[in-house]
């Protein structure tokens, strides 16, 4: 065992000790004083909303048999449980996978480990995000959707200052955030390959994934944020500018509209005849299969589109849904009084989520997009730690903002 890991652990633990016994449980910890990590004295604090560090286990599901079975995780990883398991008996650890809320769905390693793992529930059924078991590996890669290592009294629950914890975030193929794979072990055992192990298991997972479950072809396919596009079976469906923004209002608004009100929406006040729009109308239908109503314009078949999963994220509050999706605003071109107010919505959406996360990537990922939003690039450069190597690319990012 390396000198320095010892050291470690003890310098955690009396920090651990003195924090607990002193600071009281609701003190607000401050980063530039303390050996904790900057990330982890964040999550001790909001932690500390509802975990108790004297918790002796976490709480549990009585039965996760359908959750695993309906997972899109099972297949990927009951197909290398083989590989799986070999990697951590072999390195005496604990391989853990979680579900997208932290409930631990199946479990594999070293037996030693498992029945310790039980006596703090570290095993399916057991509810591990950030608000049930407080400061561990899988929560702090649930909540930053990055890879993280969790170190002895690093945990804000005393009962796993035994353990050490590296877990990565495992994404589908649309980019949606489907779990966490985690290998844990005694503090002893902590080794930065652990950290190689879990990120080459998670690369593996999504490569089935990819390759498994090939997303079914979209047979129409609207693409109007930063650009504009119609595809059909794949295909490019060459449009006028005026159309593709009819179809957007119209994949935009299900209930669709009546003639008169989406004569307003894209003519505004501008003297154009209705014959104009029933003439647009109709080679919609043509271009789309025909799905496109009569009387009250309304989309009757199938036909997806980029903005509206954006607003599908944003209105369930699913920031790194909403960031991912979101290439640019709606239809950037376009004067047209009801892709203006649907660009505004959106844009403004986004923006409010972003804003309003405390995870940095949000605001890394969506400044992308955003260059000249000073406020996002300066609430990333607050958020992420000062050792963070992002800093640079968000200090030019806010340069660039600046002097622009």
């Amino acid at each position: 065992m390396a000198p320095s890991l010892t050291r470690q652990r003890a310098e955690l633990e009396k920090e651990w000790t003195r924090w607990a016994s002193t600071a009281g449980a609701h003190a607000r910890i401050r980063p530039e004083s303390s050996v904790l990590r900057t990330d982890v004295v964040r999550s001790w604090q909001r932690s500390l909303r509802t975990v108790d560090p004297g918790r002796k286990a976490a709480p549990g599901l009585d039965r996760i048999d359908d959750r695993w079975a309906e997972s899109p995780l099972r297949g990927p990883i009951t197909e290398l449980a083989g590989h799986i398991r070999g990697i951590a008996e072999d390195a005496e650890y604990l391989a853990v996978v979680t579900d997208a809320a932290g409930t631990v769905l199946w479990s594999v390693g070293d037996r030693k480990l498992r029945r310790q793992a039980e006596e703090v529930n570290f095993a399916p059924g057991g509810c591990w995000d950030e608000s049930q078991m407080g400061t561990n590996g899988l929560s702090l890669a649930l909540h930053h959707d990055r890879p993280a290592a969790v170190f002895a009294a690093e945990h804000l629950v005393a009962a796993l200052h035994g353990w050490v914890c590296y877990a990565a975030p495992i994404h589908a193929p649309d980019g949606r955030l489907l779990g966490v794979l985690d290998l844990s072990s005694d503090w002893s055992r902590s080794h930065p390959m652990a950290m190689a192990s879990v990120r080459s298991l998670v690369t593996a997972v999504e490569a089935v994934l990819r390759t498994s479950s090939p997303p079914p072809a979209e047979r129409v396919r609207l693409e109007c944020l930063g650009a504009a596009r119609l595809l059909r079976h794949g295909r490019p469906v060459p449009l006028p500018p005026r159309q593709l923004e009819i179809l957007a209002l119209l994949a935009l608004e299900p209930d669709g509209y009546t003639p008169d009100r989406l004569h307003a929406a894209v003519y505004g006040d501008r003297p154009v005849s209705a014959s104009t729009l029933k003439a647009d109308v109709s080679h919609l239908r043509r271009a789309t299969g025909g799905e496109i109503a009569n009387r009250r314009y309304t989309l009757t078949g199938p036909l997806s589109c980029d903005a509206v999963d954006l607003l599908a994220a944003i209105t369930s509050g699913d920031t790194s849904g909403a960031v991912w999706h979101y290439r640019g605003p709606l239809l950037p071109g376009s004067d047209t009084p009801g892709v203006v107010e649907w660009r505004d919505y959106l844009d403004v959406g986004i923006r409010t989520a972003v804003l309003a996360s405390d995870r940095p990537e949000h605001a890394i990922a969506f400044g992308e997009r955003a260059g000249g939003d000073i406020a996002v690039h300066e609430h990333a450069l607050r958020l992420l730690p000062a050792d963070d190597v992002r800093r640079a690319l968000v200090a030019a990012r806010l340069h660039n903002a600046r002097n622009g």
